[in-house]
């Protein structure tokens, strides 16, 4: 079964500007007014009802934030949740942005240190994700658990619904463990142009690739040191060195004292752990899901699956097709298909199927 979840909360909010900024990023964002997106993360990772940490990676300035959230869904919880959130979430806030390998590494280290000798079983969830029902994902994740504690790197697959050039694929080999839904995984592609991502869907073997991980504690430390021993070798002071000292903030426990990992993230390099490891490692298997997921990662995708944004007084005139997400009241005359968000003082108009653009427009607005 899976022991720990780590759930990765860092990122700037430039996707989905102007409702997200770096002060507040989309994770902290609601759908349909409903919980934030890491919330429903957290959720997630109460349901598989786990023994261990749900540990929640993220940046130093929204350290604050994450421990908000943690203690408002306490406060939404049944009594036994609560009581594992406050028992059991750990807000780690890094020194730096290195990219999901340190990230990762951090919390593995970190539950090592807490649980010298005892075997450890991850499941790495990100915080912008919609995944229903939960059921299925439980479901799913116990497959996974089951593969990673035979020492395979577990990705999460994801039925391709169109031809995307947004995510990366997988294309799955054999099947292991005599099961219809693990295989090894025969290729990791970069995301493609349309023509390939088409060729792709026609085949029925390629598969996004949802961001998701499971594997055993060691399975992961020795993998990172024969993939890429850079990333391993910068966290030794952390592997070698004394337990971090944890405290309660408001109830929820956040990182009082740690010099070995501040001392890491003054060299460790910044690579994504499908660089780092999936993409290298022989022990690589994909678990093809059986859950609905949505990876909210722009204006389009927030714009299809927010049903009920929590918007100011909307009046349209001649207009089909538009989106609205504004706390002011908007007016739209005789424009079709456009994604409107008025938030914190800016405006973003833009044509739907755009979404590619919003990031370097946002950047350049700054």
């Amino acid at each position: 079964m899976i022991t720990d979840v780590l759930i990765l909360a860092g990122g700037f909010g430039e996707r989905l500007w102007p409702a997200s900024s770096p002060e507040n990023p989309k994770q902290f964002m609601t759908l349909n007014g409903n919980l934030s997106f890491l919330q429903n993360s957290i959720q997630r990772a109460l349901a598989l009802g786990i023994s261990g940490k749900i540990l929640v990676i993220t940046r130093k300035d929204i350290e604050n934030e994450c421990v908000r959230q943690c203690l408002t869904l306490a406060a939404a919880e049944t009594a036994a949740n609560a009581e594992k959130i406050l028992k059991d979430c750990v807000v780690i806030a890094e020194p730096a942005g290195r990219h999901t390998s340190a990230a990762i590494m951090t919390g593995v280290c970190f539950v090592k240190k807490l649980y010298e000798n005892q075997k450890r079983t991850f499941l790495v969830l990100t915080s912008d994700h919609a995944i229903s029902p939960t059921d299925n994902f439980v479901s799913d994740c116990k497959k996974a658990a089951f593969a990673a504690e035979n020492g395979m790197f577990v990705c999460f697959t994801i039925p391709p619904e169109a031809p995307s050039v947004e995510y990366g694929y997988i294309k799955i080999g054999e099947s292991v463990f005599e099961s219809d839904s693990i295989f090894r995984i025969s290729h990791f592609k970069e995301k493609p142009d349309l023509e390939t991502a088409k060729k792709y869907l026609e085949s029925g073997k390629y598969f996004w690739n949802s961001g998701m991980f499971a594997f055993d504690a060691d399975t992961f430390t020795a993998e990172m040191k024969k993939c890429t021993g850079e990333v391993y070798e910068s966290f030794l002071p952390v592997i070698e060195g004394k337990k971090p000292v944890v405290v309660k903030l408001d109830g929820i426990g956040v990182i009082k004292d740690w010099p070995e990992f501040y001392k890491v993230y003054e060299c460790v390099p910044k690579i994504a752990v499908d660089k780092a490891i999936a993409e290298k490692t022989s022990c690589a298997c994909a678990v093809t899901t059986t859950f609905s997921w949505t990876d909210i990662g722009n204006w389009d995708v927030f714009s299809r699956i927010c049903t009920n944004p929590a918007n100011a007084e909307v009046v349209q005139k001649n207009c089909s097709g538009n989106f609205v997400y504004s706390d002011i009241p908007v007016v739209l005359c005789g424009v079709n298909d456009l994604v409107v968000v008025a938030k914190n003082g800016k405006l973003l108009v833009m044509k739907k199927g755009t979404s590619n653009l919003v990031r370097d427009a946002s950047r350049e607005m700054k």
